[in-house]
């Protein structure tokens, strides 16, 4: 058996991997010849920054990790960007790649893809970066990698095999198999404290993070018995489900839920890095914390950033949230049904100027596709879904306007979920400017007859961008961008295409989509609001 084989063997067997995203090169060929008949399926992007997202996406949707296999060099700086998103937002992601032959690393001879170090460079968008110097020490790195992802805070994890090592010989697995992993629990006495604060507290909120989309029974139940207005960040949107009386959504940036935490005498914040793009998404540094403040996080050193912390706890978001539900066998009243609605009343989220042009347009949505997975670039039906959207469980929400915020993602990202949950509709929401970042992966849409839906919000360039420049004072500069025809582009990857300009022209479209390929859907953002109008 070569090291390749056993790579192959051990991801699929040992860890049940089925789907690796990649792009063959000179140096992954030797790592290619298992692949066909071996049981994984493997999928072609167009760019590495494509295989990236595609497997962000795959694993946000599954909570599985997303694999790549990835060349030397360009391949690995190309995959970085897709790295960085996915550290960010905790994302499992295994990337392997080839790089040079052991005797020639380091050494600037100019060999083909070579870098000065490419395992320091992928280090700083890693958990970890691994260079594999014997193929007897695979099974160990990989379970390594495996552990991150099951057992602390996950995100990507970069594992580089020399290209003479593909097709050395390496001892077969007959006697490995992969560890049981349990994630940690916090300290009992930590609990009891948490616990007894919670009680005590007569205007208690809690901030539901990405963390804790494992357990969305375990959350509901919680935040019913504590009785307690709870807002939940963009990765973890449907942790309550739709309509619960008790979820003030993803806006703890807007001034009514603001206002709200500052009152709080206990705040209960699981699995959140209570980051600026979820908290502080208008930049101010305006959200406030001033009551006792109970974190509960599988990262120590996340408990004390950003806020300050009165008790922090190590451990598991769902794990967390299963104990804690023992010390509250029966549900208490402190007035959370009514603190949320004189929120969400106060918010008027539907009848905000900003956002109200996108009511019909998520209207539409849920009407034509209720269970869909929203995959989003950073583009304006983004931003307001962020306030918007209602999903009926996790992991049917995410986009890439938290965290490192890279355009290009929404795309890439859908098809990932698409892959990753079949029987579910997939729309990927994207703006005509970011989405000619990875525009290419629409052929890997029609390669791979993936039936998801590009709902494209056409406003002719960076908008956002825009808006900012005039907020400032800032002449207006490479944001009124030429963009393709899109209907002629979509036509010639074959891919189907329309283009509408009202809801009830969406809807139409939604209902006549395709179930063995993708649908381009273009909004025009102008006549849209002139429909609205």
């Amino acid at each position: 058996m070569t090291c390749a084989q056993l790579l192959l063997r051990l991801l699929r067997d040992t860890y049940g991997v089925d789907t690796v995203f990649g792009i063959p090169g000179v140096h992954t060929v030797a790592l290619y010849r298992g692949l066909t008949g071996g049981g994984l399926r493997h999928v072609t992007p167009r760019h590495e920054q494509g295989a990236g997202f595609m497997a962000d996406g795959y694993a946000r949707a599954t909570g599985r990790p997303g694999v790549c296999l990835i060349i030397t060099g360009p391949g690995m700086t190309n995959i970085a960007t897709a790295m960085g998103q996915a550290l960010a937002d905790s994302v499992p992601m295994l990337v392997i790649s080839s790089v040079n032959r052991r005797d020639t690393l380091g050494r600037g001879q100019g060999r083909l893809h070579e870098l000065a170090s490419q395992q320091q460079l992928m280090a700083g968008v890693s958990r970890f970066s691994h260079t594999l110097l014997d193929p007897a020490a695979l099974p160990e790195v990989l379970a390594r990698a495996f552990a991150v992802f099951q057992g602390q805070r996950p995100g990507p994890v970069h594992i580089e095999i020399p290209i003479d090592l593909f097709d050395a010989p390496a001892p077969p697995p007959t006697t490995w198999q992969a560890p049981r992993l349990y994630r940690p629990v916090p300290d009992p006495e930590g609990l009891t404290t948490a616990a007894q604060w919670l009680r005590e507290a007569q205007r208690p909120l809690v901030l539901l993070g990405g963390g804790c989309v494992a357990a969305p029974e375990a959350a509901r139940e919680l935040v019913t018995r504590l009785d307690a207005p709870t807002a939940t960040t963009i990765n973890a949107k449907g942790l309550l489900g739709r309509d619960h009386p008790l979820d003030l959504g993803a806006n703890a940036s807007l001034p009514a839920v603001r206002e709200l935490a500052r009152e709080a005498d206990a705040i209960l914040a699981v699995g959140t890095e209570l980051g600026e793009t979820d908290y502080d998404v208008v930049f101010d540094d305006g959200f406030d914390l001033s009551g006792r403040l109970i974190r509960i996080d599988v990262d120590a050193q996340q408990l004390v950033r950003n806020q300050t912390v009165s008790l922090g706890l190590v451990g598991d978001a769902g794990r967390s949230l299963e104990q804690l539900l023992a010390y509250f066998p029966a549900p208490l009243a402190r007035g959370g049904r009514e603190r949320t609605a004189r929120v969400l009343a106060a918010l008027g989220l539907p009848h905000d100027p900003a956002l109200a042009p996108f009511v019909p347009l998520y209207a539409a949505l849920e009407e034509a596709l209720p269970e869909a997975i929203l995959v989003g670039d950073s583009t304006a039906p983004v931003y307001a879904g962020n306030h918007l959207v209602a999903q009926p469980a996790p992991r049917r929400y995410f986009n890439a306007s938290t965290g490192y915020g890279t355009l290009g993602y929404g795309l890439p990202a859908a098809l990932g979920a698409q892959l990753g949950q079949p029987a579910l509709p997939v729309v990927a929401l994207v703006g005509d400017g970011g989405v000619m970042f990875t525009l290419s992966e629409l052929a890997t849409a029609v390669e791979e007859r993936l039936p998801v839906v590009i709902l494209l919000w056409h406003n002719q360039g960076y908008e956002e961008i825009r808006r900012y420049m005039d907020a400032h004072g800032v002449e207006r500069l490479g944001v009124d961008i030429q963009a393709p025809d899109f209907q002629a582009v979509a036509a010639g990857f074959g891919c189907l295409a329309t283009r509408v300009g009202s809801s009830t022209e969406l809807a139409r479209a939604l209902a006549a989509r395709p179930t063995d390929g993708p649908l381009l859907i273009e909004v025009d953002a102008h006549a849209w609001q002139r429909a609205i109008d």
